[in-house]
């Protein structure tokens, strides 16, 4: 009996190993490099980035050169920087200074998806293995990224034809109710957030913290009043109308961050209670009923203006962030089609139950996914593909700089190349299907989700994107 028991672990710690070595295996596989070589060659529509004007990105650093991005730059504004220590670039560092304190802030984090997809980036696009860097490509490194950064085109070199991006879906949360476009590839969302705030014009000042998107200012210059509770409702609702106007696409709200994504349907005599009281006179329960009220208001207009609504989901504020928190939402608005940014995670089987009973109004996002956690990437394209139909997946990169964009695209696509050429491997997928699913996740969802798109389409023309005159 020992023996037997003994026979049947190792056969099970054999098999597991078998399982592992053969999912090690799927990227040299010639399997996986046809899938991949179809999906890297789809123009792809990336459904989420916060990439800022030119003059403005966030990896600018001051230096003693001047203003410049450089590789400080570079990870302090990568999700490395979110997780693992990286030492800032003082005023009077030259490279070698920073990089003598700040190379071995990498020594913890080689496994971590967030490091792997910038070492993604660099690889490709600088030919440098980060893992195994010298002091002096570290130095030509950073020389390179500088030079870049002195003109805007390698912007648009690395996103258009490096990552094979066509159109990407940018959510301004610096200037989220200008409705400006600073890249002609570049498709508009509506980041409602700051909206939820709207109970006091106190809470858009110094005194009510950081909140870009003052709808208080948008009504004073249209001339709006906004004296009571309804009038509130029609600024917002006005603001719809300019967005609309203005090409967006699409709503965002990433509430997930500040409180639960359960939201109750609270009358309009609750949600009135609040509004024109500052935050000190105000319980936290008074303030969630305007929340609250808000948020169903906004999925009426997301429906009535044919605006999709991202909602942040997985990874906030983490007590509360579950999707399932959604659920009676969701069920009460069949006509607001639903996007649940970055799967949930790591609630990513929560969401594909959701899927499974709102599907026809609702689409899952893996944006942010992959560089969050590739391995749960991966089990979540497994699970999804066999939980739901492939044309409610939608991906995005959520970076702010080019090299960050590339690498989350890449990551992106390797992810899902693995996860296909498994289901082709293990007899689950013919190979011309998998490749058809690629490409419904990276390009088609997307245009079938937003039909307007397909007007702004321009690589199969031949066009080649460059930046205006200065």
């Amino acid at each position: 009996m020992l023996m037997l028991r003994t026979l049947l672990t190792t056969s099970i710690i054999v098999e597991i190993l078998v399982i592992r070595a053969a999912a090690g295996e799927t990227r040299s596989t010639e399997t996986y490099r046809r899938i991949k070589a179809a999906i890297d060659a789809t123009p792809s529509v990336d459904t989420h980035d916060h990439l800022w004007p030119f003059d403005r990105l966030p990896a600018y650093t001051q230096t003693k050169a001047g203003r410049q991005v450089n590789l400080s730059g570079l990870w302090r504004n990568s999700y490395l920087s979110g997780y693992n220590p990286v030492i800032p670039w003082k005023p009077d560092d030259d490279f070698d200074s920073w990089w003598g304190r700040a190379k071995g802030n990498f020594e913890n984090v080689r496994s971590a998806s967030f490091y792997r997809y910038q070492q993604a980036a660099f690889q490709d696009l600088y030919s440098v293995d980060f893992d195994q860097i010298t002091d002096e490509q570290a130095h030509e490194l950073n020389r390179r990224i500088v030079e870049n950064y002195r003109d805007q085109r390698w912007v648009y070199h690395v996103v258009t034809e490096r990552a094979n991006i066509e159109l990407m879906f940018n959510d301004p949360h610096w200037a989220c109710l200008d409705f400006a476009q600073s890249y002609p590839w570049e498709v508009l969302v509506f980041n409602v957030t700051t909206l939820f705030r709207g109970f006091h014009p106190g809470e858009y000042t110094n005194e009510g913290g950081p909140w870009f998107g003052d709808p208080y200012a948008f009504a004073k210059k249209h001339g709006l009043p906004a004296d009571t509770f309804d009038d509130y409702l029609k600024i917002v609702e006005r603001l719809f109308i300019e967005a609309k106007d203005k090409g967006v696409a699409s709503l965002k709200c990433t509430l997930a961050y500040l409180r639960s994504l359960r939201f109750e349907n609270v009358s309009h005599e609750r949600a009135a209670a609040a509004f024109g009281k500052r935050r000190q006179q105000l319980s936290p329960e008074q303030v969630r009923d305007f929340e609250d009220f808000l948020m169903w208001r906004l999925c009426e207009l997301s429906a009535k203006y044919e605006l999709p609504f991202q909602i942040h989901t997985g990874q906030a504020r983490i007590q509360t962030s579950n999707p399932m928190n959604l659920v009676d939402l969701i069920d009460a608005n069949p006509k607001t089609k639903f996007i649940l940014f970055h799967g949930g995670f790591p609630w990513v089987g929560e969401t594909a139950v959701i899927m499974q009973k709102h599907g026809r109004h609702v689409w899952i996002d893996s944006v942010w996914l992959p560089e969050l956690s590739y391995s749960t990437a991966k089990r979540a394209f497994h699970e999804w593909l066999d939980a739901f139909p492939s044309n409610h997946i939608l991906w995005g990169a959520d970076c702010n700089h080019a090299e960050g964009i590339y690498g989350a695209t890449e990551l992106h696509r390797r992810c899902i190349s693995e996860v296909l050429a498994e289901k082709v491997t293990s007899g689950d997928l013919i190979e011309e299907h998998a490749v058809h699913i690629g490409k419904q996740i990276m390009r088609d969802n997307a245009l079938e989700l937003f039909p307007q798109l397909k007007d702004r389409l321009w690589k199969h023309k031949g066009v080649k994107m460059e930046p205006g005159p200065k």
